[in-house]
Order: C-alpha cells, then structure tokens, then sequence
C-alpha cells in the first residue's frame, strides 16, 4: 500500500509521463466553410467541439469567464514550448513583455476592434486598464466623474479610491431597470452631467443587466459638451462587432478572456489620440512610460509578462475571424432573444431590455420567489449547468455562440422544475 509521499510521487510521475495539453493539442477538424450555408444546427455543433467544455455541461455563465478553444490553447502551449528554451534571436531577447512595442500582438488585436495600433495598449485585464484610467485621468478635487448605478467593482472601485484619496467627485445616476430604449438611457446621461463633470464613465455593456449601452450616442453627447468619454467594454470583444474609432470615444477597456475566448491575462486599453494621451497619466512606469512619441504603447511599460497569452490572443482572433463576427453576433442575439422570450413566458421580470437592439448575448431576469444563489447551485451541483446572477432572484443568462437551443432548452426544463420543487 503506498504512503501518502509515495502516491503523490506516483501521481506527479504519471503527470509527467504524459503530453503536456494533450487533450488540448488534440486535433478536432474545423467545419467546412459552406457548412453553414447547408445545415446551421450542424456547422454550430461542429464548432462546439473546438471546446473542452465536456458534452454534458452547460454554460450560461460566459459573462463571468469563456473557455478557450482548441487552436488558443495549442497556440498557448506551443508558445511555452518555443520561449521557453531561450533561445531568441538577439542576445537581450527574452521570452518576458514589458518592454517592446509588440505591434505582432497589438496590430491584430486593434485592428479586430476597429482601432490603430498606436491607439491600442495591450495590458492583463479590464480591472487594470480601468484603474489607469481612474487613478491616471487628470482631474483635480471636486472634480466629477459621472458613472452608472450598474457598474462592475472593477470600473466602480478606481474611482472610489481616487475619490477617497484626492477629493474627485462620483456621481452616479440610475439606468432604466429594463432599458425600453437607447433615448431613455441618453436622457438619465445628459439630466446627470453638471458643470463640475469632467468625465463620463459608463459600461458599453451592462455586466449585471446585460444592456447594450448606445456608445456611439453617449461619446457624441459627451465631446459636445466638452467631457472626455470613457467606456468599460469588458462584455464587448467577441460578443459583437466593435468598431471604436466609429464609436467615437475618448478612452475605452475591455477584456479578451470573455466572449473572445482569448488567454485568461488579457486586457486592453484604448486611447482615442495624443490629446487624450496626455491626460491620462501612467500609474505604472518603468523606462518608456513618459516617452509621448510611444503613444498608447507608453502605457504597456508594465513590466516582465507573459509572451504566450498573447500568442493565444492572436490564435483567439483569428478563430473568431475564421468564424466572422457578423455570423457570431447574429447567433449571439438570436439565442439570447430566445432565452429571453421563453423566460417571459414563465412570468420573470425582464432587467435587461424589451427592444432587441439593446440586447446581444446576456439576457437578466427578475425570478422571485426563486432564491438565485439556491438555484445556482443546485443546477450545477446536480445538471451541471452554470448560471449566475444577482440576490436574491436575478438571473444573468449568458448565450455564446457554441451553446444549442436543445442546450437552452435543458436550463429552461430544469428552470421549471425547480420551480415547482419549491412551490414557487
């Protein structure tokens, strides 16, 4: 009988023994590229074994994390595999980021988001980019930022500290609980803005209600009043098509590890031009990070980090492009419409919009009596489908592309008789 030290040894030999991301490196061919146009149900089914997520499990809960797809991960792994021999070409060449411009990595992310690689700082999550802009941003005490009441902890709590620190002013104003429509989200905006505003800080997609703020709207409303615009766009990437410089803001974040099922540790951070640039000070720095001709990349001088996430980030974007995003959006919107219409059929408040344009792939739902935290747990622990939500009813319901209405439909039954297992 072996002992605890002998068994843990076993095992990590037996680890070793075997491929490293084997089940990852597994080869699973791509659907052909008229699939689509022949049988939709099949070309998606097809997709859906680029994933890992096994048969049986059910994710609703893509707002919180995705799953990166086969090519990602090899893309990853191989990337470990290369730079880690150490053996680059020039002898300061290491396989550690912090210091060089990697327009390799910037350029096809920037120009997946409709932006310029000069415009584009690629950095580790959407909570670091939001925190450059809130503790960077030059403002002076009393100074406003305007927010909503529905913003995440990452885009909320910079501003609580600077607030805290030096005086800056938050002020928030509620969202329509459900949006009926953009011009009513406008409004709540504009009646908020005051003289002392100086910046506008908003979700481009609601992290709690799943609404699709009008952006390009709210960037126009806040230039016209001279307040710079500044947007959380964590939910954005891969979701939906995104084309920030026709968006017209002033600052944007984001995150890749979502819906674009890009490596966990990534994150961007948009800059409109030099003007902006120079208002938005680095709270990071090491040498480089006042040099102005470096544009947006003065704000990627982090540091040592992680080659192979960005190797990942690229395999990420050309998955999704291999798709489209077009093709991804509409998917994207026809299975979070029809989890949203199935939910209204069972009587659940709608938070999140009636008009289909102000939804994309999150539809939130009010469910009481059903205690949400309750429910959650007995669908995974039980069916293994993830949801999430908000206390005590609210349901967040998340639709990425790879999911199958049949897969919708096994939440809704379970949904139902959960339902009626508590009487509710």
């Amino acid at each position: 009988m072996l002992d605890r030290r002998s068994f843990l040894g076993s095992a990590a030999a037996a680890s070793l023994a075997a491929p490293i991301g084997a089940q990852a490196l597994t080869s699973v061919p791509l659907p052909a590229a008229d699939l689509h146009a022949k049988n939709e149900d099949a070309y998606w089914a097809a997709l859906r074994k680029q994933f890992l997520i096994p048969a049986d499990v059910v994710n609703l809960n893509v707002g919180t994390v995705g799953s990166s797809p086969r090519p990602v991960l090899k893309a990853i792994f191989d990337g470990f595999e290369t730079t880690e021999q150490m053996t680059q070409e020039g002898s300061e060449d290491y396989p550690i980021w912090g210091y060089g411009a990697w327009d390799q990595y910037r350029k096809p992310f920037a120009d997946f988001m409709g932006a310029k690689v000069e415009q584009m700082a690629i950095l580790r999550n959407c909570t670091e980019a939001n925190s450059y802009i809130a503790n960077g941003f030059d403002m002076k005490p009393g100074d406003e930022v305007l927010i909503s009441d529905e913003e995440h902890g990452s885009g909320e709590m910079p501003w609580m500290l600077r607030s805290r620190r030096y005086g800056v002013v938050v002020k928030k104003f509620a969202m329509p609980k459900p949006a009926k429509n953009a011009a009513e989200i406008l409004n709540r905006i504009s009646d908020a803005i005051m003289p002392k505003t100086r910046i506008i800080f908003v979700s481009h997609i609601s992290t709690s209600t799943g609404v699709v703020l009008p952006a390009k709207e709210i960037a126009a409303l806040a230039r016209s009043k001279g307040i710079i615009s500044a947007f959380d766009g964590a939910h954005a990437p891969g979701m939906m098509k995104v084309d920030l410089n026709d968006i017209g803001c002033d600052l944007y974040t984001g995150s890749m590890h979502k819906w674009l099922f890009a490596t966990k540790g990534t994150g961007f951070l948009y800059l409109r031009d030099r003007s902006v640039m120079d208002r938005v000070w680095n709270t990071i720095a090491t040498g480089g990070y006042d040099d102005p001709a470096r544009m947006a990349d003065r704000y990627m001088q982090i540091g040592s980090s992680c080659i192979p996430t960005l190797m990942g980030l690229n395999a990420a974007i050309g998955f999704a492009s291999s798709i489209g995003m077009d093709r991804i959006e509409a998917r994207n919107r026809m299975l979070a419409d029809y989890i949203h219409a199935e939910m209204m059929k069972r009587g659940a408040q709608d938070w999140t919009s009636p008009d289909p344009a102000l939804r994309c792939a999150i539809a939130t739902v009010n469910v009481p009596p059903v205690q949400r935290m309750e429910l959650q747990d007995w669908l995974w622990k039980n069916h293994k489908v993830r949801i999430r939500g908000g206390n005590p009813s609210k349901l967040r319901l998340a639709t990425p592309y790879f999911l199958s209405k049949a897969d919708i439909d096994r939440f809704l039954g379970l949904f139902d008789e959960y339902r009626k297992m508590k009487g509710a």
